[in-house]
């Protein structure tokens, strides 16, 4: 099962998609956040090609791990992306993510300029990958246990 991931902000949402057997994060595209409430044609592009089958999105927690007023109004946003597209929701704490896409831009060579488009996409695909790799320790745990 295919995992969509969005980074949603005021402007901007950074989309990322998971491989088939939930194991890789990749950044897709970044579309208006206004275009994906809206379920504009690009955002369907991306559901039909993908067929996800979950939807995870990054809140926004404070560095002390509180919901504050942007985490409260990311997970508003998401509940109605999820019931409009019919897919199950998940949350994935994405503290630092965009500070971390950022450094990785950087790193290889992108100026800030260069920069604006892609940081919420990478942001979204780090943390769908710290999700995915979540999961792939609880299933191992599990049959550890067993």
């Amino acid at each position: 099962m295919r995992i969509l991931a969005l980074d949603i902000g005021e402007k901007r949402t950074g989309v990322a998609i998971s491989d088939a057997s939930g194991r890789v994060a990749s950044p897709v595209d970044v579309l208006d956040t206004v275009d994906v409430l809206a379920q504009a044609p690009r955002f369907r592009r991306v559901i039909e090609d993908y067929e996800p089958g979950l939807l995870l999105c990054g809140v926004p927690l404070s560095l002390d791990g509180e919901a504050n007023m942007q985490a409260l109004r990311t997970q508003a946003l998401a509940q109605q992306i999820a019931q409009q597209l019919g897919l199950p929701l998940a949350f994935q704490d994405e503290r630092l993510s965009s500070q971390e896409a950022r450094r990785i831009l950087r790193e290889s060579g992108h100026s800030e300029r260069s920069m604006r488009g892609k940081v919420d996409m990478i942001a979204a695909s780090l943390f769908l990958q710290t999700y995915l790799d979540e999961q792939a320790k609880r299933v191992q745990a599990k049959r550890d246990s067993d």
